[in-house]
């Protein structure tokens, strides 16, 4: 799978799972945008990726919450590399509680960053991707999107949102030779899971079949698949990659 002569935006791409899939596209021969809220971050990654690679890789302050500053990660991305072949929704929270505990402000945030910037990082490269009559969008859902976990009614309902605005979109672009597809990451080893006590990561491990923690680039892998030539004639998909976890 070769990326030579492309270009891609990644969200929240500073760190974890977005840092793997920009390196695995970069060392692939992408050019990579690296967007991020934490902008100092975003700068040492794309710095590192650049030396690493020999790629092109730049960061952009991006909140995805805000559609202005998403049309203003692709415009930049159109600036520098002159088209933005791939875009990969990567930016995400959690903000985990029961129901009766969880606070207002932490469902409404965890929408709005997981679900409407996945919604409005799309609709800020669509056009562009149109005009171009090429694009590849891949989305990061979550296994929580498709089964529910306990705790988690803000980011499962963001997750499943994500996998029916995926659908949604192929369907709209797909003429225009635009795929829109989702992965769904069981428990990955992340800045994002590493506090969590010892009882949840044993408790992940038991109900995960190959009974360990997925590493970031297992995720970017897949996500570079749907991003290839090789995967053209596959849309509006969600490929699980939860070492079996949802199995049955």
């Amino acid at each position: 799978m070769s990326f030579e002569g492309k270009s891609a935006v990644i969200t929240g791409a500073s760190r974890g799972i977005g840092r793997a899939i920009a390196e695995v596209l970069a060392e692939r021969g992408a050019d990579v945008v690296i967007g991020d809220i934490d902008d100092t971050q975003a700068k040492l990654t794309a710095e590192e990726i650049a030396a690493n690679t020999g790629r092109r890789a730049i960061s952009v302050d991006l909140d995805v919450v805000e559609l202005a500053s998403c049309q203003h990660a692709i415009d930049k991305a159109v600036a520098e590399f002159g088209k933005v072949d791939i875009l990969v929704n990567n930016a995400g929270i959690t903000r985990d509680n029961l129901i009766m505990r969880m606070d207002e402000h932490d469902f409404d945030m965890v929408i709005n960053i997981n679900l409407k910037g996945v919604w409005n990082c799309s609709k800020a490269v669509v056009r562009t991707m149109m005009k171009q009559r090429f694009g590849r969008i891949i989305n990061v859902s979550s296994v929580s999107g498709i089964g529910g976990l306990p705790g988690q009614t803000n980011y499962s309902a963001s997750k499943a949102g994500v996998i029916g605005l995926t659908k949604a979109l192929a369907k709209e672009v797909a003429a225009r030779n635009i795929t829109v597809n989702a992965v769904a990451p069981g428990y990955v080893k992340t800045y994002l899971t590493q506090d969590l006590s010892d009882d949840i990561k044993d408790f992940a491990n038991r109900i995960t079949p190959i009974q360990r923690w997925a590493e970031p680039r297992e995720i970017a892998y897949a996500v570079a698949f749907f991003a290839s030539d090789e995967a053209s004639y596959i849309t509006g998909q969600v490929l699980r990659i939860d070492g079996g976890m949802m199995l049955g």
